[in-house]
């Protein structure tokens, strides 16, 4: 029996919430699926930048690295100013960690819960590659004459060849293992960002001759969001960078549902790998006991797949959509039909 060690970082707001039924879950598969696991949990976050004035402590790195994966709730706090603990924390761990590729599928359960007309689940299911340590968040930049008229701000879509590719690479992997249409679209912008696009597309299609069983397209980024809208049964993979996969992400996250079943990886596949819901802290909400944890759930089943124990993903993310389709009434936050816990304990009661 193979034992995991699992970082948890249960963060703001209604993060602990819905990390609590997450383990409530994995702890049900391990049982059931024969595998074991230890947890350690680490206070990174809001509250604990308060309290310091440190946001992630020099230990925070190595120490993580000895881990097998990391289970995050949320971070966010309204008491600290937007960026401090999203650069400090989130896109630190992303980067030291290389964790990158980000990874969101986008699958719908039960049409009730889609905004889009006539379409169903069949329709909505596809998979977007997000890389995750370069472009415009690498960070890079300058102010010049700031705070005076003359002031111009400079940011800087930083991409490399060999971080470009390794997220084309796995893309082209995602799909042939997916094996559904294998079909990757490239999301792009080549017709404004020449330069960075261009590098984009050209390794995109160098790399293609190694997939010939893959089909490739392109696609520039607004005519993507059009059909996501429109047409997302055309999906299958879809890889992008950085800035174009946050957004295109959420509005995916949008059709499937909402942000109460959006899930996610960052994902270093020979290091340690990250999971969370993609709904954020919810700060109103804290305590209350409302909260919709299918997200960090499908996030703790997409953690079981990448350490290897696909048996018991593939059980948890059964469970979640047998109770989307029989039980829950709404998908947002105090308007499912039952508490947090509650809903915790109905994907452990389905869980076969």
């Amino acid at each position: 029996m193979k034992t995991y060690k699992m970082a948890v970082i249960p963060g703001d707001g209604t993060g602990p919430e819905v990390i609590r039924e997450g383990l409530k879950v994995i702890q049900e598969a391990s049982r059931k699926y024969g595998f074991t696991y230890e947890t350690h949990t680490f206070d990174f976050g809001g509250e604990r930048y308060l309290r310091t004035k440190e946001v992630l402590p020099d230990s925070a790195i190595p120490e993580l690295k000895k881990f097998d994966a990391i289970y995050l709730g949320a971070i966010g706090h309204p008491d600290v100013k937007p960026g401090i603990l999203e650069k400090g924390i989130l896109l630190r761990l992303r980067f030291d960690l290389d964790q990158y590729i980000n990874l969101r599928p986008v699958t719908l359960f039960d049409e009730r819960f889609c905004p889009l007309k006539n379409k169903k689940p069949e329709d909505i299911d596809f998979v977007v590659v997000r890389e995750n340590s370069e472009g415009l968040y690498k960070g890079l930049g300058e102010f010049q004459h700031k705070g005076s008229a003359d002031e111009v701000a400079i940011q800087i879509s930083h991409n490399t060849r060999r971080g470009v590719e390794r997220c084309i690479r796995y893309a082209f992997e995602y799909a042939r293992q997916r094996g559904k249409k294998k079909k990757l679209t490239l999301c792009g912008k080549t017709n404004v960002l020449t330069f960075a696009f261009d590098l984009w597309e050209r390794t995109f299609y160098e790399v293609a001759k190694e997939y010939t069983d893959i089909k490739t397209e392109y696609a520039h980024v607004d005519a993507i969001t059009m059909w996501f809208v429109k047409n997302p049964e055309w999906f299958d993979v879809i890889v992008t960078d950085n800035l174009f996969g946050d957004i295109i992400t959420d509005l995916g996250a949008m059709i499937q549902g909402g942000m109460g079943i959006a899930a996610g990886g960052n994902i270093n596949p020979k290091g340690v790998s990250m999971f969370e819901p993609i709904g954020g802290s919810a700060p109103k909400y804290t305590g209350k006991n409302v909260i919709n944890p299918l997200a960090a759930i499908c996030a703790g089943a997409m953690l079981l797949r990448q350490v290897g124990e696909t048996q018991a993903a593939l059980a948890i993310e059964k469970a979640v959509k047998h109770v989307v389709l029989t039980k829950i009434k709404d998908l947002a936050a105090g308007k499912m039909g039952y508490t947090t816990s509650e809903v915790g304990d109905l994907v452990i009661k389905e869980l076969v």
